[in-house]
């Protein structure tokens, strides 16, 4: 902070800011972590260190529609031009409560133009030189948001706008290459499905993720999600496995997998999404990154694409912790080094495994991970994490799109950040409806913003003591796990062991907690009928998927692979079949279930009921093990039946895998396999 006035002059910042994006608010006062004091609280700080004046100010403009118009839809354009007009004060409740963590009021509308629209402005003026680089103090944060949804607290995306301005509609400034690095607490899940097939957008994301349960939740997260297409390799996720991570952690990613891929991408512009919700004390992330660590992370950035770089606010809810951060960021921008400080410790444990779990499945196309890390940097350079808070969700495998719910809590044993780490989909509006709103984001009944926010429901270490006591004494149970559908074939049922997915798979699956394969596989045939029904997965894409009727007959058989696993992995099995993020302090399926089951046959488990797979059947016992899997309900089978829910053949890559599974086995010749599958989907129920 001693650089001379030649200095200064020479490094060409910009800064913008304007008062307005404050009109934005909760529209009954309440309030919400993503406030109008969050922009204001990092412009004092700015104000009082002296930034402005060292800064070149933009002047700012509301971005236009035909610009937004190259990452949103027609429809959600004119829905955030006009939710803040009079026509829809009797509306805009209703409006925002079908939408995923969303207010709106009065403000809105501008309040999201002018985001947009600063960070266009930015970003122009980086990329043809008149800037060095830029921050953009902005709100509503962007990156959540969808090409026809807000959520998320974001209603356009704005670094993804500024990002398709550059490469579509300024192709004269040489802009062929960004890279836009997320370091906000949550993924960036618009962002990346707005560049998911173009290869001239990278983007990298390091975030919390609890096995799919931390906000946005599900899979698109995951460090299989890796892009499509032309965009096969250029979509790189860091999922943190639990909170608390910190410098150390963040750091290590950037040696490891940021700053290698970068060097060889060779990026012209570097946008960040720079939310500070991975900040120590911030109420929502749970993780300790200091303003020394951002600034550490934002120097080592800045020796690629000559130093042209634009951060753009994305979150960050601890207004002190966010103003310093922001504040860190910008003396490293005008000073070209990081602020003074140090950090001690090491990554977690875990921190390394996801490391290598990053480098191994994007190796194919960056030949810079093809070489193992050095085993002494594993070992010399490790922590254990205290409580493995993070229970395992939904692979979105085998459930429609419209049953996709996220509502876990999400925990950290930090004290620090508070006992409880609320997901952002727990902060809503009242109910409602509007349009054609996608079914995927859709949340319903969900509590106020200050009902989430204020009052959460404590989780203590004796809670979690309860969670992993079951666990512990489960691993304990052995069964047999029956499958008659995909997981037939091995490579498919070790996704939901292992995590990941094969081939034919749109979407991965998130594992088990206990990732040991099974300690035996065998064959068996069931007097019960297979069928097809459903008409649409995350994971498969348009078609039916298997299931069994769970009433048997002697008139029929199906054939079914078995695995000897444990009563834990059926726990976390059962868990990612129904397409659930919610933590169970209690077991799904316990000993006492399997007792009653040898009696009854089959046993509907309430707290999943709704899910597709809620029906455990019991099908006898091998080597004096029960055999258990799941199914339908008896109500559902009679709805499939009736016309009421429908049925379908199986998709191509989903038959394929089935024929696979059956072809690994003796049973069934190829011509049979193929015969067996076809009869069961033609065959009226």
């Amino acid at each position: 902070m001693n650089s001379s006035p030649e200095d200064r002059r020479s490094v060409r910042v910009g800064l913008a800011y304007d008062e307005r994006m404050c009109l934005h608010a909760t529209p009954d006062g309440e309030s919400h972590p993503e406030n109008p004091e969050r922009i204001r609280a990092i412009w004092r700080k700015l104000e009082a260190e002296g930034i402005p004046d060292r800064c070149i100010l933009l002047k700012i403009k509301e971005a236009e529609d035909a610009i937004i118009a190259s990452v949103h839809t027609r429809n959600h354009i004119k829905l955030i031009r006009n939710i803040s007009s009079k026509e829809f004060d009797s509306r805009r409740l209703r409006i925002a409560s079908k939408l995923n963590s969303i207010y709106f009021n009065e403000g809105s509308s501008k309040a999201a133009y002018l985001a947009a629209g600063t960070v266009i402005e930015a970003t122009e003026n980086v990329a043809n030189g008149n800037l060095d680089s830029a921050i953009a103090v902005v709100r509503p944060p962007g990156h959540h948001a969808e090409a026809n949804e807000a959520m998320g607290f974001c209603l356009f995306n704005n670094v993804a706008i500024a990002a398709s301005y550059l490469l579509n509609e300024r192709a004269e400034l040489g802009i062929r290459r960004i890279l836009i690095v997320d370091w906000d607490v949550h993924h960036g899940n618009g962002t990346q499905n707005m560049f998911y097939s173009d290869p001239r957008v990278l983007y990298f994301s390091v975030h919390r993720f609890d096995f799919g349960s931390f906000y946005p939740a599900g899979s698109d997260g995951s460090h299989c999600m890796i892009g499509e297409d032309q965009g096969v390799g250029y979509n790189i996720n860091v999922p943190w496995e639990h909170g608390q991570c910190g410098d150390a952690d963040y750091l290590a990613v950037w040696d490891h997998i940021l700053i290698p891929v970068a060097e060889a991408y060779n990026p012209d512009i570097i946008l960040i999404s720079a939310g500070f919700d991975a900040a120590m004390g911030d109420p929502l992330g749970g993780c300790c990154v200091t303003p020394y660590g951002y600034s550490v992370m934002l120097k080592r950035l800045m020796k690629f694409s000559d130093g042209k770089i634009v951060l753009a606010l994305e979150g960050g809810y601890n207004l002190n912790s966010l103003a310093n951060s922001v504040f860190a960021c910008a003396i490293t921008l005008l000073e070209g080094s990081p602020i003074v400080g140090n950090f001690e410790g090491r990554p977690f444990e875990s921190t390394w495994r996801v490391i290598n779990e990053v480098r191994n499945e994007l190796k194919t196309y960056w030949p810079v991970f093809s070489i193992d890390l050095p085993e002494e940097i594993l070992i010399a350079n490790v922590k254990r994490y205290p409580i493995q808070a993070g229970i395992n969700s939904s692979s979105d495998s085998d459930v429609e799109k419209d049953l996709e719910n996220s509502n876990a809590i999400n925990f950290s044993s930090n004290n620090d950040v508070g006992d409880l780490i609320l997901p952002l989909s727990k902060l809503k509006v009242d109910d409602g409806d509007f349009g054609e709103l996608s079914p995927l984001r859709s949340q319903q009944n969900q509590p106020a913003p200050s009902e989430a926010y204020e009052n959460p429901k404590e989780v203590t270490t004796e809670t979690c003591n309860d969670l992993f006591h079951w666990r512990s004494s489960l691993s304990k149970v052995d069964v047999w796990y029956g499958s008659y559908g995909s997981n037939m074939w091995k490579p498919r049922f070790l996704c939901y062991i292992e995590g990941g997915k094969v081939e034919g798979m749109r979407k991965p699956c998130r594992g088990a907690m206990d990732k040991t394969p099974p300690k035996d596989i065998s064959w068996k045939s069931v007097p019960h009928r297979l069928f097809f029904a459903r008409s649409y997965t995350d994971t498969w894409g348009h078609g039916g998927v298997a299931f069994l009727n769970p009433q048997s007959s002697i008139n029929d058989k199906s054939y079914m692979r078995i695995y000897r696993i444990t009563l834990e992995q059926f726990n976390d099995l059962l868990i990612q079949e129904n397409v659930t993020t919610e933590h169970f302090e209690s077991p799904l399926v316990d000993s006492r279930d399997i007792e009653f089951l040898v009696k009854s046959s089959f046993m509907s488990v309430e707290s999943i009921k709704g899910g597709w797979y809620s029906n455990i059947l019991y099908l006898g016992e091998q080597d004096g093990i029960p055999i258990l899997t799941m199914t339908c309900s008896v109500s559902d089978v009679e709805k499939f039946k009736s016309g009421e829910l429908p049925v379908c053949a199986p998709p191509k890559a989903y038959e394929n895998t089935l024929l696979k599974g059956l072809l690994e086995g003796t049973e069934l010749s190829s011509e049979e396999a193929i015969g067996y599958l076809k009869d069961a989907a033609a065959r009226n129920l």
